[in-house]
């Protein structure tokens, strides 16, 4: 392929480095650039407009806009040699040219010139409004073996990465006192007034040089030009060590008490080569501010016509942008559309540069006397009161057709004249950047004199300032910012002084007469698609023709209608097409524009990528590993280990040549005949406080706690607002106003934020605090008949008779020479005794006890021994015999269910019916009738038989624990089982691949029942 040649650059000017050139390819062809290009601007640059295609009917999009707002200019960037590297649907006007870059564009086939989806334009009269709802009922078959494969092939954007994403991403979480969002002349003022009196200021702004408008048009600031004053004000900043200036950051997310997110692309811009080593491609900042001002300027409208879509129209501030930025001329044979002053300082630009400006076709009667005199003094050709209808062309616009407009706002039904040209400027007037401010929950107002939707009533702490508040002229833009960065610094503690507030000097602009609304070309009647097509939102192929048939159809709000026509959906989220779609809906219903109503903004601002939210947190550290202050101990003793929740627990001790079956055998015995030892250290802790902590208790458990003693300990279950068991563990009464709370390991954290919604959101007048403190404890267990006798060892002196320290109770210590909190508690249904210690200390308990209890045999036990363990004793696992359909009775604990407290958590739901029926699923025991099996956990129980006499079989209940007991020396279960608890002694089937495998339904307590070994006695 041949090289393109940069005839639309011109020799001299734009912010480019003109000294080097940079290599790069779209749609395989090589083409040249400079550092500082984006990807739009160097395509420009050779002379090329047709970058994509839209969703619908796969119609020719060019680049029409400079930065986040456009629409259509969506490319698939990669990088050359790193398939693993490519993005889909970047935007080519903020993508920048680096060496290296490959880009095409997406959605099209075989190529973007001769994309064979653009047949569906042929179907556009059938295919309006809402098509997909009209067309496509009926049949479910049809739908999702015809209509939905077709539709998401049609439809489809860019294509994901093929590889694992080899790139790094960072977070990040700051506070400041000011955050300014936006580094154009508003933004950049308020900076620098908050940080004159000390404030921490974080300067964000998406672009990769500051200046904002500064740099798309010739303006004058403090005697300098408008870059250099920009460049002058961040190297100021940048010089005070409590400013952060984050250039190629968006600021994409406002949510609640001033906490705000933005994307930093860090190492975008750069080559791979030239990337610092260890640098993260993106960064995602979390930012919670004391004061925010928003500078986020404003967006251009186009404006509605036929064929407005063609490529090679642009709207007139992008022109400027690319003209003084990049020093490209978009188009050489220029025509002019606008229904405001402004956008004539854009043709006199081009005009300026070489452009041959053929005319200027204002809707309006009266053009105001500034720019519009200008242009006159230039020779420019000036039509007012005249529109643009209708464009030629195919792939590139090739003529504009002019048509006058009549008194009652309609096009004249026949076309005056057909200008050619090979550029389009469009220009409706702006529309204020209001998304953060919407999402932060403030509230608009549409003015009538701006013709947009500007900020009215602020819900945080956050001012406006500049363009996005509606003020479009330098000097006042300048002014605001300044006022709006002193009252945030003033606000959040600091004294700016009297003058800080003034206003940077600019030289005068022109006067700015108002724009007039015209929110489309209306055609004449009969002529609604003489002209060709009028749209709205570029990307969605959405048209004035779609909005106007919802709302014949009945629909009338603005987010019905947005979702039934599309409007301001895909990557733009409608940034151009807004407010034109608000105004031709407006137009439909015959109401006000105020009163039409907006869309809802929601984040994030521009699209943000997987990676940076996922940050770090990917791969082997998607989900944190928490360690045990034990852990490195349990290494050394060669155990294996599982998760539960994030937390690495030892699974089991192996010895050498052990299987797993035979050091967890080793291991139960070990705990039934002599002691073994726990780590226990990863059951959630939390700490109760506050003389409302008794009542909030009762409120939560289902049994009373108001007469809890002093150094007890009681079994708790909580349950939800249906009654179902949500967790259990045990709590201790450490004095009248405090306790010590334990949870499942796998259920800490949410048991910590079901307990704070009560006390926040149900019952804020308790005086109680909540404070987790799992790893401030490392709690070590010790099981068994000799587990008394090792702890004497530790414990000198420490009365340990059961009259002293009685079952459920607990006591200070001194063990191993630690300070510790020792529980007489049981999870094994042997005397134990759980150890708490300092969590740094927790290792050196773990050594003493290893040490102490050599002769008698201690040994390390792991979770899956701990299982067994409490499965023979039929004590419970949340979430493993229960699946969120369990109440307390049904695990057979009616017993834990207060009759007698007025309330708790789900008492209401207890009460009903259906929690008494008598075949809801009962907690059960079941033993194999052949005592070698060991029935798989999961497993199906039905009536013996049923598996070969109906289809489907009708399912009794499941296996939810099962395991080989060496002190049963057999397989055993438990199960839940419907209405089990009356069928105990029953056989049953369980459902096996093999066939059916005959059990005993029995009771779940299957070792010592009546509980004597917890006290150190020999079971009965």
């Amino acid at each position: 392929m041949t090289d393109r040649t940069q005839d639309f650059r011109l020799s001299e000017g734009g912010l480019i480095d003109r000294s080097r050139r940079i290599r790069f390819r779209f749609n395989g062809e090589w083409m040249d650039g400079h550092p500082g290009d984006t990807v739009a601007s160097a395509l420009l640059a050779n002379g090329i407009h047709l970058v994509g295609r839209s969703m619908k009917y796969h119609r020719p999009r060019g680049i029409l806009a400079a930065g986040a707002e456009d629409p259509g200019a969506l490319i698939q960037r990669r990088l050359t040699g790193e398939p693993a590297r490519t993005d889909p649907n970047g935007r080519a006007t903020q993508t920048a040219l680096v060496d290296g870059l490959e880009a095409d564009s997406v959605n099209v086939w075989p190529s973007v010139e001769r994309d064979l989806g653009a047949a569906l334009g042929l179907a556009s009269r059938a295919m309006g409004a809402g098509f997909y709802y009209k067309i496509m009922h009926g049949s479910r078959w049809m739908w999702d073996r015809v209509y939905e494969p077709l539709i998401r092939r049609a439809a489809g954007f860019g294509t994901c990465p093929p590889l694992p994403d080899p790139d790094r991403y960072d977070q990040r979480h700051v506070h400041c006192d000011v955050l300014v969002v936006g580094g154009g002349p508003a933004g950049l003022a308020a900076a620098r007034t908050a940080a004159v009196p000390g404030a921490r200021v974080i300067l964000a702004d998406e672009d990769e040089r500051l200046g904002g408008s500064l740099l798309a048009r010739p303006r004058v600031v403090e005697g300098q030009p408008g870059p250099a004053w920009a460049d002058a004000v961040e190297a100021d900043l940048r010089a005070r060590p409590d400013v952060r200036v984050l250039p190629r950051t968006t600021v994409f997310g406002y949510y609640d008490g001033n906490y705000l997110m933005a994307l930093e692309r860090v190492t975008d811009h750069l080559p791979l080569d030239d990337a610092p080593a260890g640098a993260p491609r993106q960064r995602l900042w979390h930012i919670r501010a004391t004061r925010v001002v928003l500078a986020t300027g404003a967006h251009e409208r186009p404006l509605v016509f036929g064929d407005n879509d063609r490529p090679g129209i642009m709207l007139a501030g992008a022109a400027q942008a690319y003209r003084h930025r990049w020093g490209v001329v978009p188009g050489r044979s220029v025509v002019l559309f606008t229904t405001n002053d402004a956008a004539y300082e854009a043709a006199l630009d081009l005009h300026a540069a070489g452009a041959t400006v053929h005319a200027i076709i204002d809707a309006r009667e009266a053009p105001g006397p500034g720019w519009p005199a200008a242009a006159r003094a230039a020779g420019i050709r000036i039509m007012t009161g005249y529109v643009v209808a209708g464009t030629t062309g195919t792939r590139h616009i090739t003529g504009a057709s002019i048509a006058k407009l009549e008194a009652d706002g309609r096009a004249v039904p026949h076309c005056l004249e057909t200008i050619p040209c090979d550029l389009l400027l469009v220009s409706g007037g702006l529309s204020p950047v209001v998304h953060l401010f919407s999402q932060s929950g403030g509230r608009l107002r549409y003015d009538d004199d701006r013709l947009a939707f500007v900020p009215e009533q602020a819900t945080q702490a956050v001012a406006s300032a500049g363009a996005c508040a509606g003020t479009f002229d330098l000097a006042g833009t300048l002014a605001e910012g300044a006022v709006a960065g002193a009252d945030a610094a003033r606000r959040a503690g600091f004294d700016p002084g009297p003058e800080a507030a003034a206003a940077p000097d600019c030289e005068p602009e022109p006067p700015i007469r108002p724009a007039a609304p015209l929110w489309r070309v209306r055609p004449a009647p009969g002529l609604d698609h003489a002209w060709g097509l009028p749209f709205v939102d570029f990307q969605n192929d959405t048209t004035a023709h779609d909005i106007r048939q919802a709302a014949r159809e009945g629909l009338e709000s603005v987010e019905h209608v947005k979702r039934y026509t599309l409007t301001g959906f895909g990557t733009d989220q409608g940034k151009t097409g807004n407010i034109n779609g608000l105004g031709v809906l407006a137009e439909a219903l015959d109401r006000p524009m105020g009163q039409a109503g907006t869309t809802t903004f929601r984040p994030p601002y521009t699209p943000v990528t997987f990676g940076a939210m996922a940050g770090r947190d990917r791969g082997d550290h998607l989900d944190p590993a928490r360690l045990t202050a034990i852990h490195d101990r349990h290494v050394a003793l060669g155990a294996e280990f599982e998760d539960v929740g994030q937390w690495k627990r030892p699974w089991y001790y192996p010895r050498a040549g052990e299987t797993m079956a035979q050091a967890v055998e080793r291991e139960c015995r070990a705990v039934r005949e002599g002691v073994g030892v726990l780590d226990a250290s990863t059951l959630g802790k939390i700490d109760i406080q506050g003389p409302d902590a008794a009542e909030f208790l009762n409120r939560v458990y289902t049994n009373a706690w108001s007469k809890l003693a002093v150094g007890r300990v009681r079994y708790g279950v909580m349950c939800r607002e249906d009654g179902m068991v949500f967790d259990d563990g045990t709590t201790a009464r450490l004095d009248d106003t405090r306790y010590l709370m334990t949870t499942t390991t796998g259920n800490a954290a949410a048991v910590l934020d079901h307990l704070e919604e009560y006390l926040q959101t149900e019952w804020p007048d308790l005086r109680v605090r909540l404070t987790s403190v799992t790893e401030q404890w490392s709690t070590v267990g010790l099981a068994g008949p000799l587990a008394g006798e090792l702890l004497a060892r530790l414990a000198s002196g420490q009365d340990l008779s059961p009259e002293a320290f009685p079952f459920m109770s607990w006591r200070p210590a001194i063990v191993a020479g630690l300070h510790a909190r020792v529980f007489r508690i049981s999870f094994t249904g042997e005397l134990q005794y759980e150890i708490n210690v300092p969590w740094h200390q927790g290792g050196a308990l773990w050594d003493a006890i290893l040490r102490v209890g050599v002769d008698l045999g201690v040994t390390p036990y792991g979770t899956e021994t701990m299982h067994v363990l409490r499965a023979e004793k039929g004590f419970i696992i949340v979430g493993q015999e229960t699946d969120g359909c369990q109440t307390p009775v049904d695990l057979g604990m009616d017993w834990i269910v207060s009759k007698t407290k007025p309330d708790f958590i789900g008492k209401r739901s207890l009460s009903r019916s259906d929690t008494a029926r008598p075949d809801r699923r009962h907690l059960v025991g079941l033993r194999s009738k052949d005592p070698r099996r060991v029935i798989p956990e999961g497993s199906q129980i039905v009536e013996t038989g049923a598996s070969r006499r109906a289809t489907p079989v009708p399912m009794l209940g499941f296996v939810t624990s099962a395991y080989w007991s060496p002190t049963l020396d057999s397989g055993f279960a438990l199960a839940l089982v419907s209405g089990g608890r009356g069928r105990i002694g029953d056989t049953v089937a369980v459902a096996l691949p093999s066939g059916e495998v005959p059990a005993v339904i029995c009771d779940p307590v299957m070792v010592d029942k009546e509980g004597a070994r917890r006290d150190g006695l020999p079971a009965a």
